[in-house]
This record gives structure tokens, C-alpha cells and sequence, in this order.
């Protein structure tokens, strides 16, 4: 059974895109690592509005994070290699690879990422558009 389409409706055109993106997210929501976090900056004189996504990344260093821009998507991956010369009595912290995807609206930028103590921070910002208005002109055909 398929499930009716928000963007169905005759008005909505061209968001066929905009329901592939959700359909993605809805499917890769269900996993749990690492935690982040998603804040809005306030303004300031020199920076206009921006979004911050904070990720809990404790135990792993620059070297072993990437974050990547991959078409409309921010990528974060985290590698982490066993050690094997170390001898765990209990082995809580488990060594483990990620890959986490945030799918980024059109217009987005990334201004930058920076890891410190165990969180690594990613800005993003959306320049706002210019108001385009557009006079249409109107044939009159009357054959």
C-alpha cells in the first residue's frame, strides 16, 4: 500500500525532489550515532543568520573525521582503527566507523567545521535571496 503524497496536489509543482529528500531522511533518521545537535545562531554585525550542528565525536581526532560536501548533502564520516596492542580488562569505548548525512536545502553554504573537546562544530549559512519580482508579459492573440 503506498502512502499518499503531501506534494500531489496540482499546485504544488516541481517538488517531486523535495519528496525524494524526505523519503531519504525519514529512512536514515533511525540511526542513532554519534548524537549531534542543530542550533540556530542569532545575527550579528558581521555574520548573518546561522545554524550550527554540534556532533558528539569523543575519541576521535582531526585525522580521523572527514566532512564533505557531496552534492546537496554535508557528509561527516569518523574511522577510528582498533588498537591491537592494547590488552581491555572491560571494553566500554568501542572503536567504530560513522557516517552521518544531513541533506542541505538549495543555497546553503558551509563556512567551516572545528573540533574541540570531543564535539565537532560545522557552520552553515543560507545567504538570503534577493526579492525577484518579474512583470510577465501577455500575448494577445486574437485570429
Amino acid at each position: 500500500m503506498t502512502r499518499p503524497s503531501p506534494f500531489g496536489h496540482p499546485f504544488l509543482l516541481g517538488f517531486d525532489e523535495i519528496e525524494q529528500a524526505l523519503d531519504r531522511v525519514s529512512k536514515a533518521a533511525n540511526d542513532g550515532y554519534p548524537p549531534y545537535n542543530i542550533e540556530r545562531l542569532p545575527r550579528t554585525e558581521q555574520q548573518p543568520d546561522r545554524m550550527r550542528i554540534t556532533l558528539a565525536v569523543a575519541g576521535f581526532t582531526r585525522d580521523q573525521l572527514d566532512v564533505m560536501l557531496e552534492e546537496s548533502q554535508l557528509v561527516v564520516r569518523g574511522r577510528q582503527v582498533d588498537d591491537r596492542e592494547r590488552h581491555f580488562l572491560h571494553r566500554g569505548i568501542a572503536a567504530r566507523q560513522f557516517q552521518r548525512a544531513f541533506l542541505l536545502a538549495d543555497g546553503m553554504e558551509v563556512l567551516g567545521a572545528d573540533l574541540s573537546n570531543g564535539l565537532l562544530s560545522i557552520d552553515l549559512v543560507r545567504p538570503e535571496p534577493e526579492r525577484v519580482v518579474r512583470k510577465i508579459a501577455i500575448l494577445a492573440r486574437d485570429e
